[in-house]
């Protein structure tokens, strides 16, 4: 029977193997961004993203809120408790409006009869000052004081801010006034304030 013999590679083949293939890997690596000579600026671009998750809303109290109590021909006066307004858009022009009206039909007692009802013309809303604020920019007030409340017959500018950019918060404590009919019947009459932000 006949043997052969198979020769083992040499050590250059070896070697040359070996250097073919770190000469592979390293055609394969990703070229450098930029190069600079010495005593230079050498640039690199940096990103990064600033998100806005929250947008803008408006947080009102819970109800029901009870304002208060007044005789026929009277007035009733209370605060509605604080309305937020929260704007996280992070935007470069951050101005907003919010609004506030009353839903159609009035505030009614018993089964809503004319005698049973006080129409939202007889129902004021000023809101004050801001309680609390942050960001930049200007707040403005819808109704800055008692003598300033607006009937709820028609939507409201119930606050707004008018310049400034990035994120920013206003807080504000309204208060509710109803001129009593003098024909109004005695109960305890509902109705709904809404509020808006644009």
């Amino acid at each position: 029977m006949c043997k052969r013999s198979v020769a083992a590679p040499s050590a250059g083949v070896a070697v040359l193997a070996l250097t073919a293939a770190l000469s592979v890997a390293t055609t394969a690596s990703p070229a450098a961004a930029a190069t600079c000579p010495a005593s230079t600026t050498c640039p690199t671009t940096v990103t990064f993203t600033v998100t806005a998750p929250d947008g803008l809303t408006i947080t009102v109290p819970d109800g029901p809120v009870n304002v208060g109590s007044g005789a026929p021909g009277g007035q009733i006066s209370g605060a509605l408790g604080p309305v937020t307004v929260s704007d996280q858009r992070a935007a470069l022009t951050a101005t907003w409006v919010a609004t506030v009206s009353a839903a159609s039909g009035g505030f009614t007692t018993g089964g809503g009869t004319a005698a049973e009802t006080v129409p939202n013309s007889a129902v004021l809303y000023w809101s004050g000052a801001a309680t609390a604020t942050t960001g930049t920019g200007t707040f403005v007030p819808g109704q800055a004081n008692a003598a300033a409340a607006q009937s709820l017959d028609v939507p409201r500018t119930a606050f707004s801010k008018t310049s400034g950019s990035g994120d920013n918060s206003a807080t504000w404590d309204p208060t509710i006034v109803v001129n009593v009919p003098a024909e109004a019947v005695a109960g305890t009459y509902t109705g709904t304030v809404n509020h808006s932000v644009a």
